[in-house]
């Protein structure tokens, strides 16, 4: 293996450097043998080395280039300047670079690409899938599978278009090497992720060499710090994030949670920014360089900032609520302390997250009703329907009708195609049993992590054992080890009382914006109702407001807890929050009268907000839209059926619009609960259209 071995310190720019346990055989396996190899080391042990060698070797070979299916940008980001410092010519197409995809399809045909970079998405890209990928799967050099814990059903991170890698294997040559590689896989995952990479051409299979090592990170040092309430939580940062060394990432479970903290961080001094789903190509780019540039302490991310993310020396990794596994938790603290003598790892477990888990794990399993109703909209439309007309079609969100289409796609009942999707008219059942069998390995993952924060035993020894890993030990520095030595924990749980008060006057903190819709769904002529494009500027409601969001990290709990009680007025606590938000609000034309929005299921609470609003504020109570049809399809569902449930729920009665047209003022409009927005829209386009000149949206709570 000297040619290897000179390729890597050519790779590191170091002429000492030296392969690692496993490196030099995963290589073999792969250069001379042609095999197919799954590598399940730890975080940092170098994988990357592994694929980037390879494809050096096999380009010397005259081999065609690497293909690396790779899940996150950012992962692609850090892979290409790795690749090119070394004097790899390395390239990429995914959804931020689509201005350079002739270049790098002209680049390809040349061969004058070492190693190209996709998403597992793009393995379906019509266009990708026809003309460039035939070509790619018959003259690649080596396939690479990243994170390959995604292709497992098993697995913390599921992607559904990673099973089409699956059909990628089959079309390989014999003699084409593959690589999957992965740091959090427990035995299922490896074997079904081994199993699915046995796939051969011929329906003979291929013999896969597993490499497994040490999971245990000797630079981390773990602990737990159990807090009863946001407040404890949201002190004990602001006390202690300015002590943890370098700087670091501070997980949240949910978008509006990072966002709320990063927020309430920054206004403390902390230099901090928020990273998440929503945050564009762009600004994620600005921040990782700022973090590995050190210039923010940390950042405060959802998930989006996970795989493959490479700072070496990243400090510390913290987490306000706790992931669903121990699996999904080992990865995440994984990003810290690869080149460094120590870093810090802090879970602050919150009483919402059992909520949480439960929303997402739902949120991501097909149910067979919605799946049929998909296949048989596509069956009866004859030709390519978007996801938007789709969504006119089947009442499913847009979120979870994408990740429908996606499964149905890999299991053959539906194809994506220029133009949108078919059904493909293949015989397809739902496999009530394998979703059963994943949803209780779900719940056992889940159970798991609730016994990782109350464990007496050493807390990397259990991540290893959750991870089935054989060579688990005890660390003897996390705090259960410190403590069974009779030794104080590594970190200190002391708040500065001053810190506490600072937290509860963030948490206290009142009033989020309500945005008004500007358009109206796709389709909604296939639905009875003639409307489409621009809500019109004569007919939206204002920008609105609400008390909290239902997950904030303050007065989330407590609308939570409303919500969740029988029907009764409004308690005096909220409503005196209600009148601070009314005060704070920067409104052009204070508003002179108040108007409800009917209730089946609150009307004692939402009758005392507004008369108590319209009290206060000594505004003109209007009393209440009438009602006009009691039944809905209840909560969830798309945009196009929620907007179809309220069209024609709701009238305006002659007194109210006799009323209406005899103010010289905004409306107040009162409601419980804002989700989608299109009950209040709808309200406020009848009120417009009775007389009001402006209508202001008022909610005691907005979904997210």
């Amino acid at each position: 293996m000297l040619d290897a071995l000179a390729a890597l310190r050519r790779l590191v720019g170091n002429p000492d450097a030296d392969f690692r346990d496993g490196q030099a055989e995963a290589i073999q396996a792969l250069v001379a043998d042609r095999r197919r190899a799954l590598v399940v080391q730890r975080t940092g042990w170098g994988k990357s080395a592994v694929y980037f060698v390879t494809t050096m070797l096999r380009r010397a070979e005259g081999a065609g280039p690497t293909l690396i299916v790779s899940p996150l940008l950012a992962l692609m980001r850090d892979q290409i300047g790795a690749a090119e410092r070394a004097g790899i010519r390395a390239v990429t197409l995914n959804s931020s670079n689509a201005t350079q995809w002739d270049e790098v399809r002209e680049a390809l045909r040349a061969d004058a690409v070492d190693l190209l970079l996709v998403s597992p998405e793009r393995l379906n890209n019509p266009g990708f899938r026809e003309h460039q990928l035939p070509d790619l799967a018959e003259r690649c050099g080596l396939l690479v599978i990243d994170e390959a814990h995604c292709i497992s059903d098993w697995g913390h991170d599921f992607r559904p278009d990673y099973r089409r890698i699956k059909d990628l294997l089959a079309d390989l040559p014999a003699s084409t090497p593959v690589l999957a590689t992965t740091a959090t896989a427990n035995a299922r995952v490896v074997a079904d992720v081994a199993e699915q990479l046995s796939v051969g051409a011929d329906g003979s299979p291929h013999e896969v060499l597993t490499l497994r090592g040490g999971l245990a990170r000797d630079s981390l040092r773990l602990g737990v710090l159990p807090m009863a309430s946001p407040v404890q939580r949201l002190a004990w940062l602001h006390t202690h994030l300015a002590e943890l060394p370098g700087s670091g990432i501070i997980y949240t479970l949910t978008v509006a949670g990072a966002e709320d903290l990063a927020r309430s961080l920054r206004s403390a001094g902390h230099e901090v920014a928020a990273y998440t789903g929503r945050t564009d190509t762009a600004e994620r780019e600005l921040l990782e360089g700022r973090l590995r540039a050190n210039e923010v302490k940390a950042l405060v991310a959802t998930s989006a900032l996970g795989m493959g993310f490479d700072k070496p020396d990243l400090g510390f990794v913290l987490h306000l609520g706790a992931p669903s596994s121990p699996v999904a938790y080992y990865q995440q603290v994984g990003r810290a302390g690869r080149a460094t003598e120590r870093a810090d790892v802090v879970l602050l477990p919150g009483r919402e997250d059992a909520e949480i888990w439960h929303y997402f794990a739902t949120s991501s399993m097909p149910q067979q009703e919605r799946a049929e109703a998909v296949i048989g909209a596509l069956a009866e439309a004859g030709r390519p329907l978007s996801t938007a007309a789709l969504e006119a079609v089947v009442d499913i969100r847009r979120s979870r009708l994408e990740l429908l289409l996606k499964v149905l796609d890999v299991e053959g009942a539906v194809q994506r195609v220029t133009g949108g999707w078919v059904a493909t008219g293949r015989p397809w059942s739902y496999d009530a049993e394998r979703y059963e069998r994943v949803a209780a390995a779900r719940d056992r993952e889940q159970q798991l992590m609730v016994a990782y924060e109350t464990t007496s035993q050493c807390r990397m020894r259990f991540l290893q054992e959750a991870l089935d890993d054989p060579s688990a030990a005890d660390c003897g520095r996390c705090d259960t080890c410190l403590a069974a030595a009779g030794q104080p924990s590594w970190f200190d749980a002391y708040i500065d009382e001053s810190k506490v008060a600072l937290a509860e006057e963030q948490l206290a903190q009142l009033g989020v914006e309500i945005e008004p819709r500007s358009m109206w769904p796709t389709g909604m002529d296939r639905l009875g109702i003639r409307i489409k494009g621009r809500i019109a500027p004569d007919a939206s409601a204002a920008s609105g407001r609400a008390v909290a969001r239902l997950t904030d990290l303050g007065w989330g709990s407590e609308l939570r807890a409303l919500f969740a009680a029988p029907d009764a007025p409004l308690p005096t606590k909220l409503a005196a929050a209600c009148v601070e938000v009314l005060k704070a609000w920067p409104w052009d034309r204070r508003p002179v009268a108040v108007v409800a929005m009917p209730s089946a299921g609150r009307p004692q609470l939402l009758d005392s907000l507004a008369r108590g609003l319209a009290q206060v504020g000594r505004l003109q109570y209007l009393g209440a839209i009438d009602l006009v049809r009691t039944e809905s399809s209840g909560p969830g569902g798309n945009s196009a059926f929620r907007l179809a449930d309220v069209w024609g729920r709701f009238a305006i009665s002659p007194e109210l619009a006799s009323a209406l047209a005899g103010l010289d003022g905004p409306v107040l409009l009162v409601d419980d609960l804002a989700d989608s927005r299109w009950t209040l829209t709808v309200a406020a386009k009848l009120l417009r259209e009775a007389g009001a000149d402006e209508v202001l949206p008022f909610a005691l709570a907005v979904v997210a």
